[in-house]
């Protein structure tokens, strides 16, 4: 799901952090967020990352989803590039589910790739096979981990 962090009001039923999420957008100036982890409240975390993009066969290496987490990553400044394929599709696991940092990878090609511009975000479902940080220059970014 992509869309615009001014139709962010939208989303909040879907659930209850996500509300939280976006106000803490609204209230702090997402270029000024030092990189690292913060807890904002139970069940959700915020993630600030910065760093230089990367080409599409880096950034693949890394191709991802979730089992515990809903992923809200918004764009602060890019654009950034993905890598997206349904989990269903995924057949060829990179190692073993990590319950400790929720991760699983997959060594499966994407279906597709798609860019967020700035102000732009996704959500990422468990569903959702990703991949990130896909561009040229520095790229920052923060990622919302909401606990389902």
């Amino acid at each position: 799901m992509i869309d615009s962090l001014h139709n962010a009001t939208k989303y909040y039923s879907l659930h209850p952090n996500f509300k939280k999420a976006f106000d803490y957008v609204n209230q702090n100036d997402l270029s000024q967020l030092e990189e690292g982890a913060f807890d904002i409240t139970e069940g959700l975390k915020i993630i600030v990352i910065a760093g230089e993009g990367t080409t599409r066969e880096e950034s693949i290496k890394g191709f991802e989803c979730h089992d515990k987490n809903i992923d809200i990553q918004i764009s602060v400044k890019g654009p950034e590039t993905y890598a997206w394929k349904p989990r269903e599709k995924c057949t060829h696991p990179n190692g073993e589910y990590s319950d400790e940092k929720d991760v699983r990878f997959f060594h499966d090609a994407p279906d597709m790739f798609f860019q967020l511009q700035e102000k732009q975000f996704a959500i990422l479902f468990p569903e959702d096979v990703h991949a990130a940080m896909i561009g040229e220059g520095v790229l920052k970014k923060i990622v919302f981990k909401v606990k389902i």
